[in-house]
Parts: structure tokens; C-alpha cells; sequence
């Protein structure tokens, strides 16, 4: 399972890209393949005055961003205001194109697939857009086509392959608005959700629904190994998201970004199930990236296998009493590492984080980078050899 990128107005499935080495963001385990789309919705500075069905200006609110830019939002809209809103927040989407090197004689870059963008902030005469991490991975260079067709050279800032969220900086010159993020948490199921983005190259187009759930949580394997290593905290929609929407934004109906569409399942007899990354999610990692580069999390320094995906065999070699169903296997420590310094050896079996039961390496994750933070204390309770034991970690920073 992978990715549908879009490539001159053609789809591929890419699991294994001919052309390069990509580690998708990919949902596992879950009805059928699941598809990152590219997507590109925007909501720029949001929707300069819309005009209702008389010619009259919306009614808005100014609210002050960090660097001073008002952004006008639309409050009680009507559904007649609906398309006025729309007409506005396509000038804050965008195209993100990812040119990579081919495997031919001549070495030189060709676009090997596209999605979308969200220009959410201006800084002087930059400008910063949201986009999927897998729109933008392996990427030799980068492009963002503007809702006038014009194209401008981008760079990456940062991207986070857990979250699968990348920004990218691009001349803010033509740049007139940025999108306005809404709060992702009042969000309710039944509510309107409006994507607008690029499938298969058809710039600017508009998909309709409603919020299916807020709460569903997806595996997801971040290294394709066959094994959910997260789980990811989406909202569904049932507004189609094609190839080519992946990285866009999903607005409420009053031209708020409310999530990053990220990817759909892809199945014959399955329709109008589509996903995006919460904005409150985003908004944490956007930041760190904004200012890091990555995303700053706490790490232990161990390579990790959940004990029920080993062998019975291999579950017995380890000596662990009977009682003990689930835990995370270390298979390897990194050289001064915390783990390492804390004395964790390989084939310990990891049980409970501070007391807290942990029965595979998708919980120990969530505990370690939603509870935790860089220089906390963490007690790990493990067995080694049979033996229960404690130790005391002191967390460090990520070292990638």
C-alpha cells in the first residue's frame, strides 16, 4: 500500500516509486489500500471581502495575526455567502510539485508527482505553505503553482514524516492572503466541509460534504514494514479527496482551515471516506517546524517490535512469565542513548511507561511523545530474563 501521486494529468499507485526510495505515510490495516492524495485546498489570507448573491460584502471579522496581517473571517455565513467564500479561498491554495532526478543518462530532474498546499503565513516577503510530508519527500527540488497558473521555486523548511506534515517557503511577492486556521476542536460531526485542490491536474476543484467522525484514529506505517507504528488522530469526510489532494485544506463553511487532507481508502466498494490531519494537530508541528526545521520530540535511542508480532517460538526464548500477553521487545539500543544510559539492553520486554500498561511499540510511542516532554523522568518497567525490573530514564531530545 502507498501513495497516489499526480504526474501530467495522470494517476500511479506508488509503493515503491521506479524512481526513488520513498518511506510513505500510509494508513495499514484499514478496509483496503489507503491512498495519500495530494491535495492542495488553501484558505489564503483569507477571502478579501466576499460578495453574497446582491453584491454586498460579507460580513467579516478582523482577527490579528503574529505579524500584524488582518485576516478577515466570515461569521454566520449563509449558504448563499457559501460560494463567495469558496471563489476567495482558491486563491489560497496551491500546487506543490516534487521534481526528482531520474534513473537515466542524462540525470536530469523530472516531476515524479504533485499535490497541494496551504499558504498560512507571510514573514516579510516569504511566504509559508502547509503541505503533506509525502508530497514533498525525496524531493530533488520544489515548485508551488499559484491559483493564476504562475509557478515559483520553493524550499523546504522542515517535514515530519509521524505526522506526515512539511512547510515549505515560497517568494510572497503575488501572495495577497493567507488562509485563516480555524480550531479543529468545536468542530462537529454533520457540520459542512468544503476541500478544494488539484486531483489528476484540475486545478481549483471544489468537493462538498459533511464531517463523518472527529475521533477516528488510524494506523499507520511509517517505515513500511508491514507494521503500524502510529496511530494517526483524523477527521473523516465524506467530500471526495483525490490523487492530487493530498497537503490541501478541508474548510468549515466559513472559510476556516479545520484539517490537512491527507489520504482516502482506495477500494472498489468503498465511498466517501476521506481524511485529514485535525488543524490542532498541525498547528504544534507547523511551529516546530517553522522555527526547527523537525519536530522536537523526547526519544529513548531503541529499535522496537511489538511482542505479538514475534513468533511463539521466538516469544518463548525470551522466558516471560505466562501472565504476560503484550509488551514491546527492544531489539537494539543506541550508543548513548537514554535507554542506553539507563541500562536497557536488547530483549528486554518493555510492560508499563510511569505505571501506565503498554502492549505494543503503536502505545509506547503515544505515551512517550504525547506525554512526555525533552528532560522528563520516565520509569520503564521491563523484563529481562524473566525477571520484572525498573529503571529511571531522563529523556532526551530526537537526534534526527
Amino acid at each position: 500500500m502507498g501513495y497516489y501521486d499526480q504526474t501530467e494529468m495522470t494517476t500511479r499507485f506508488e509503493e515503491k516509486p521506479q524512481r526513488r526510495s520513498r518511506k510513505g505515510y500510509f494508513f495499514s490495516g484499514f478496509v483496503g489500500a489507503v491512498i495519500g492524495a495530494a491535495t492542495v485546498t488553501a484558505s489564503l489570507n483569507y477571502i478579501p471581502a466576499f460578495q453574497n448573491q446582491k453584491g454586498q460584502a460579507s460580513v467579516v471579522q478582523q482577527v490579528q495575526q503574529s505579524e500584524g496581517t488582518a485576516v478577515p473571517v466570515v461569521n454566520n455565513m449563509k449558504s448563499t455567502d457559501l460560494a463567495g467564500m469558496i471563489q476567495g479561498a482558491k486563491e489560497a491554495v496551491v500546487g506543490v510539485i516534487n521534481y526528482q532526478t531520474a534513473d537515466t543518462l542524462d540525470a536530469q530532474d523530472s516531476e515524479a508527482g504533485s499535490g497541494s498546499g496551504v499558504v498560512y503565513k507571510k514573514v516579510g516577503n516569504k511566504a509559508l505553505v502547509i503541505t503533506n510530508n509525502h508530497v514533498v519527500e525525496g524531493a530533488k527540488r520544489l515548485e508551488v503553482k499559484l491559483a493564476n497558473g504562475e509557478k515559483i521555486a520553493a524550499k523546504l523548511v522542515g517535514a515530519d514524516r509521524w505526522l506526515d506534515l512539511a512547510v515549505i517557503e515560497i517568494d510572497g511577492t503575488n501572495i495577497k492572503t493567507v488562509a485563516t486556521l480555524g480550531d479543529s476542536d468545536k468542530v462537529r460531526v454533520g457540520e459542512q466541509a468544503i476541500a478544494i485542490g488539484n486531483p489528476i491536474g484540475l486545478d481549483g476543484t471544489v468537493t462538498e460534504g459533511i464531517i463523518s467522525s472527529k475521533n477516528r484514529e488510524i494506523p499507520v506505517d511509517v517505515d513500511q514494514d508491514g507494521s503500524a507504528d502510529w496511530q494517526a488522530e483524523v477527521l473523516q469526510t465524506d467530500a471526495s479527496i483525490n490523487p492530487g489532494n493530498s497537503g490541501g485544506a478541508l474548510f468549515n463553511e466559513n472559510g476556516e482551515v479545520i484539517g490537512i487532507n491527507s489520504s482516502k481508502i482506495a477500494q472498489e466498494a468503498v465511498e466517501g471516506i476521506g481524511f485529514a490531519i485535525p488543524i490542532n494537530v498541525a498547528k504544534p508541528i507547523v511551529e516546530s517546524l517553522e522555527k526547527y526545521g523537525k519536530v522536537q520530540r523526547p526519544f529513548l535511542g531503541v529499535q522496537l517490535r511489538s511482542l505479538d508480532e514475534v513468533s511463539t517460538y521466538a516469544s518463548r526464548q525470551l522466558n516471560l512469565p505466562t501472565e504476560v500477553t503484550g509488551g514491546v521487545i527492544i531489539l537494539q539500543t543506541t550508543a548513548n542513548s537514554p535507554a542506553a544510559k539507563a541500562g536497557l539492553q536488547q530483549y528486554d520486554v518493555v510492560v508499563a511507561l510511569d505505571g501506565q500498561e503498554v502492549k505494543d511499540s503503536v502505545q509506547l510511542r503515544k505515551y512517550l511523545y504525547e506525554k512526555k516532554k525533552i528532560g522528563d523522568e520516565m520509569k520503564v518497567t521491563f523484563y529481562r530474563d524473566g525477571k520484572k525490573q525498573e529503571e529511571t530514564i531522563k529523556l532526551d531530545a530526537n537526534a534526527d
